[in-house]
């Protein structure tokens, strides 16, 4: 139902499931339970809206999550969440950004102490397959091995490009939200300006300089050519 690395606001989620959507409520809390499904909402090394400051944020691509200081590992709710519950986790960077879906997880690891901790991992998560240039000569898994896709594994990376730069297209300004409403809000690729070839190990990411969203058509035709397009010779032809 949900698409990883897209965005949504909890108002969509409730629509999504058929549900006219309400303010307040534990919707409106960092977990709320659906029936036997858990969602979690979280920011990411932020203060939420109380002002207290849970301390969540992500170690690679695993999750570090502090429920609210009244959550025990007694209670049935929270025994449930952890027991291999099917558990969605959205996240955001600033108190008033949609959040996006970081996927499915599962607790690799609980802390009972003060406060709990529980280190969510995703073991569903996707490469990011519009990344992958269909160069010729090269394998599949030679491409997957070429990417490691450096923001990969960084679950933030996507989500501050498109805080600085939108959900709409940079090259030919398609906005999925403006056309298909709550069902295209947020969605957008994520192109990497660099030769993916050209990464080596050492290679640090900078999401607001280094990744720009793009249109899937668009793309697509950045990939077209055997030396990756520029984005501004893109937008020159568009206007032709």
């Amino acid at each position: 139902m949900y698409i990883q690395n897209q965005q949504y606001t909890r108002e969509a989620i409730q629509q999504l499931l058929g549900q006219t959507p309400v303010k307040g409520g534990d919707w409106y809390t960092g977990h709320h339970r659906e029936g036997d499904e858990h969602y979690i909402f979280c920011g990411i090394d932020i203060p939420g809206r109380t002002g207290h400051n849970y301390n969540n944020h992500f170690d690679g691509d695993e999750l570090i999550w502090h429920p609210n200081n009244s959550a025990k590992p007694s209670q049935p709710r929270f025994a449930h969440l952890v027991s291999g519950a099917a558990v969605h986790v959205f996240f955001r960077l600033d108190d008033h950004d949609p959040f996006t879906y970081a996927g499915k997880g599962a607790p690799a690891s609980v802390s009972n102490g003060t406060p709990i901790e529980v280190r969510w991992s995703f073991p569903e998560q996707r490469s990011f397959p519009e990344e992958l240039p269909n160069l010729p000569g090269v394998k599949e898994g030679a491409k997957r091995q070429i990417t490691v896709n450096a923001y990969e594994r960084d679950p933030t990376a996507r989500p501050r490009c498109i805080r600085k730069w939108g959900t709409a297209c940079v090259a030919c300004g398609f906005d999925f939200g403006a056309v298909y409403g709550e069902l295209g809000e947020g969605f957008i690729h994520v192109h990497h300006l660099r030769q993916l070839s050209s990464i080596g190990e050492e290679y640090e990411l900078n999401p607001e300089e280094d990744l720009r969203p793009v249109c899937p058509n668009c793309h697509a035709m950045l990939h077209r050519t055997k030396d990756l397009m520029e984005i501004e010779d893109l937008v020159k032809l568009l206007k032709r």
